[in-house]
């Protein structure tokens, strides 16, 4: 069994020292200080000291004029999370080639290709002119789907997904993809997810599974018989190979995974996916509408998990196993009994090197709450969090995860995250590429928390071992000795 004293309980850590509500209240008002009264008085409600319960920050706002932050549009939202990771699909970015880094498909969400390949560097794009902006790009949508169908005669299905010049030209991408799935005799499903539409990416995830609804849900049939035991893996984009190793482990206990949304995702198993059991949802905040869907249609309980961790590993299955007989609680009692030890063998080995460290962190989705009891496993203490796009229900569910008095931030500038970091003076912080190289400029270590910085998997068992291994890598790399700031 675990070293209790080693290995952290399930409670978070309440306090941390020399963290206060006062403390960290006035670190907030000296990083507003620098904004005029009128941007100051908006930013003010999104920033606040953790107080342990509900949401403490505003959120699900437009960004302040002037106040640059990192979010995304609603297409990178639809393009770049939802759709884009499913692998029998070709899908089409509707528009200008300049939102080209969401047209690849280069992103860490991993297939299971052909001959060993596991990314697909493909682009498909309408490739948008002045004249198509003139004239309409309707004829050049219609060419476009027909040449894709023959070049990809396998392809189950295409997506077709507007950037922000369709939605102002008016360009009808819906009767199109009608037209066209008639002709090709395959699911062609318009997603009118124009960038300027909404706050942020969080409305193309929005978007995006109100499609899946309406053109794909309920279309198809499991080819194998119905189980008590199939259960579907919702809001998991196989980032590095996550669902690779989330889906053994549910399989080891005993789950039959029918449908993976959409990372290394399969078009029809996702259309059949009202036939499960149970929805695990991994990422809440990008495919909650869709559970919600299902399970007032189909009356398909769901359920948030989180595999970050073996201390939420150790709770999430055993949540899980409730919605089961004793056969899969007496399998996941085996996993946890089996694991255990190995999962100790990695808290021993790492954390006498990272006990006591701090970090930041500031994501998109879950991640900024998911991952603060994985680093607690380590010794760690999250002294601040915060997301790009959430929504309030994400800050109820991060408030008790947290640290009391901590400070949470919603849709941040690089200011403030600097002021904070500045501050704080953390070991470590975990974010998104747009922050990467100002934090190592300032000597702080950064770990790449939204796509794993080409590493991973992180997520369950197998991925604990890799995640202790890169921060350790991070924190204690000898370079930070040589680095100064320039600042």
């Amino acid at each position: 069994m675990l070293n209790k004293e080693t290995y952290m309980s399930e409670a978070p850590i309440k306090k941390v020292e020399g963290i206060t509500k006062e403390s960290t209240q006035a670190m907030i008002d000296h990083a507003l200080e620098i904004y005029p009264e009128k941007a100051k008085k908006k930013r003010a409600p999104h920033l606040a000291p953790n107080e342990g319960e509900g949401a403490c920050v505003k959120s699900n706002r437009k960004t302040v004029p002037g106040i640059m932050s990192a979010r995304g549009c609603a297409y990178a939202g639809a393009k770049g999370v939802v759709w884009g990771p499913i692998r029998d699909m070709v899908h089409v970015s509707h528009g200008p080639v300049g939102c080209g880094w969401y047209s690849w498909g280069t992103r860490r969400n991993l297939v299971t290709g052909v001959n060993g390949v596991s990314q697909f560097a493909m682009q498909f794009t309408s490739d948008f002119q002045e004249k198509d902006i003139v004239y309409g790009g309707d004829k050049k949508l219609k060419t476009l789907l027909a040449e894709a169908h023959d070049l990809f005669p396998l392809a189950k299905g295409i997506s077709v997904l507007s950037e922000c010049p369709v939605g102002l030209i008016g360009d009808d991408i819906n009767s199109v993809a009608k037209v066209a799935s008639k002709e090709l005799d395959i699911p062609v499903i318009p997603c009118n997810c124009e960038g300027f539409r909404g706050v942020s990416q969080s409305l193309g995830h929005h978007i995006s599974n109100d499609t899946i609804r309406d053109h794909i849900i309920g279309t198809r049939e499991f080819a194998e018989p119905e189980t008590p035991y199939d259960i579907a893996l919702i809001g998991d984009y196989n980032i590095g190979g996550d669902v690779w190793s989330v889906k053994p482990l549910l399989e080891e206990i005993g789950l039959n995974v029918k449908a993976v949304w959409t990372g290394d995702g399969e078009l029809e198993k996702i259309a059949a996916t009202h036939k499960v059991k149970l929805n695990l949802i991994h990422c809440y905040r990008s495919m909650n509408y869709m559970c919600r869907v299902m399970e007032e249609k189909y009356g398909i309980p769901w359920l948030e998990f989180n595999f970050f961790g073996p201390t939420k590993i150790r709770e999430s299955l055993r949540k899980i196993a409730e919605y089961f007989d004793d056969n899969i609680k007496e399998k996941v009692e085996k996993a946890i009994a089996k694991y255990d030890p190995i999962m100790q063998a990695v808290i021993d080995e790492y954390r006498p090197r990272l006990e006591g460290k701090k970090v930041m962190l500031y994501v998109g989705g879950l991640r900024p709450r998911h991952t603060v009891n994985a680093y607690a496993d380590l010794g760690m203490t999250v002294v601040g969090s915060g997301y790009e796009f959430a929504h309030g229900d994400d800050y109820e569910r991060t408030s008790p995860e947290m640290p009391e008095a901590t400070v949470i931030y919603d849709d941040a500038s690089e200011h403030e995250l600097e002021q904070f970091v500045d501050e704080l003076r953390p070991d470590l912080v975990g974010s998104g590429i747009k922050e990467k190289y100002l934090f190592q400029k300032m000597g702080i270590p950064f770990r790449q928390m939204h796509s794993w910085d080409y590493s991973g998997p992180y997520h369950a068992y197998n991925g604990f071992p890799i995640f202790a291994r890169d921060v350790d890598m991070a924190v204690n790399s000898p370079t930070w000795k040589l680095v100064k700031a320039p600042f």
